[in-house]
């Protein structure tokens, strides 16, 4: 779809149009596999020679329609969606670096992502450091090597809610030759377009806002086009080199602004094969037919819910970045305009046991392992989704022994606070 519409109007339009007499919803195409009238037909799309539909682990009609939509959403070139959004963060650093490379990552980042990182991937011979976001330019600087790949780093960093300058960060990146990537999640596209203050790579965990019903678990990884990868192919020999297991094919040369995408596609997923249902994917397009709508109400709520906090002498401190006092309330309004999310982290008076109490206090308010949809949810990071950390690494990650995960959803924000004010009381 043509880029001068609106993000209102890419959440509904994007991605999917119909022909005469083909369904107007976008339909899920729930087939392994499709047909071919001859052998060449599919040697070619084997061979990357012609596009089209073969086999759902690569492709499929559903998924390339919903990633169309995102990437149109983000103004990328490509999209590709991924099972989760711990595949999609996989993905992006996998398919430019390999065993003896390196990365430099923002430790604000989600639990689950810096453990990815900082372990898993290390066992693949894959090495990263992390810096503090805040950081001096020169201080991040100072953490590349010659064999640094990529740069990473969270618009608003779950669930510390640190806000990164991302155009700081563009400059680091662009420095050093690389690539800086950006998860998205929690400001989605509606309320910053990381594309535009420099980034290369957006992803997203769709499991979050974009869905925003918690219904399907999924991710997505976009490329801006804008990366220059030929201009350094020493560094990324993977894209700038022949791939031996497509004939000798170069991605850069024979797809151009497309390479990052076509390579994580054809190689990546063809290997490892965490692809997105179809199912998840037309549920996944429900929810961004409504993004633009759900969005501004959930800001709306969180910064009603985060001034009663603020103000409340059981609350020993609010972080929201809404707030004009917040560290980053700057920054925000410098990317986010229009609002962030709907995300508040807070800790009370009293420590850890008092946010317990709190927190199994709650009526509708669910703990639940989960955040940024339609439904107000609370959470303990240092207990549930961080506890696999030490208090040193929950300390360089921005989480408060005390702090308080509140997701707030897009019910009547009224109710929202009588529902904490009692727990509160309780």
């Amino acid at each position: 779809m043509a880029k001068q519409f609106k993000p209102e109007t890419l959440c509904v339009q994007a991605g999917w149009t119909p022909k005469k007499g083909e369904p107007r919803v976008l339909p899920i195409y729930q087939s392994t596999t499709f047909k071919y009238d001859t052998s060449e037909q599919m040697a070619r799309l084997f061979d990357l020679e012609d596009s089209g539909y073969f086999y759902t682990r690569l492709q499929n009609p559903t998924n390339d329609a919903v990633a169309a939509k995102i990437a149109a959403l983000e103004g990328g070139v490509a999209a590709m969606l991924t099972s989760s959004g711990q595949a999609a963060n996989f993905y992006a650093i996998f398919n430019i670096c390999q065993a003896g490379d390196h990365f430099v990552c923002s430790s604000a980042i989600y639990g689950g992502t810096f453990n990815l990182f900082g372990v898993t991937m290390k066992k693949l011979g894959i090495d990263v450091t992390f810096v503090n976001p805040d950081a001096s330019e020169e201080e991040i600087s100072a953490a590349f090597k010659p064999n640094t790949k990529a740069l990473f780093g969270e618009t608003i960093s779950n669930p510390s809610l640190e806000v990164l300058d991302i155009e700081k960060f563009a400059r680091i990146a662009h420095s050093h030759g690389v690539p800086l990537i950006v998860d998205n999640t929690f400001p989605t596209p509606i309320n910053c377009r990381p594309f535009e203050w420099g980034a290369d790579i957006v992803v997203h965990s769709t499991t979050k806002y974009m869905d925003g019903h918690a219904t399907s678990v999924g991710g997505c990884i976009v490329d801006s086009g804008n990366f220059d990868w030929d201009a350094h192919a020493e560094k990324f020999p993977g894209l700038c080199t022949p791939d031996e297991s497509y004939h000798g094919l170069t991605y850069t040369k024979a797809f151009g602004k497309g390479a990052y995408i076509t390579k994580a596609t054809a190689q990546l997923m063809r290997d490892l094969g965490s692809i997105q249902s179809p199912q998840n994917s037309f549920l996944l397009n429900l929810g961004l037919e409504t993004l633009h709508l759900r969005m501004p109400q959930h800001c709306r709520n969180a910064q009603k819910v985060a001034e009663y906090l603020s103000k409340n002498e059981k609350v020993a401190w609010v972080n929201y970045c809404g707030l004009p006092d917040n560290k980053y309330y700057s920054l925000a309004q410098k990317y986010m305009p229009n609002g962030s999310c709907g995300v508040i982290s807070f800790g009370l008076k009293g420590g850890r046991d008092v946010s317990i109490k709190f927190m199994d206090s709650l009526e509708f308010i669910a703990i639940v392992t989960h955040v940024a949809d339609a439904r107000s949810c609370v959470l303990h990071p240092a207990s549930h989704t961080h506890r696999q950390l030490t208090d040193e690494q929950l300390m360089e990650a921005g989480v408060r022994p005390d702090l308080i995960r509140l997701s707030v959803g897009i019910e009547n924000a009224d109710d929202i606070i009588a529902d904490i004010e009692q727990a509160l009381n309780t």
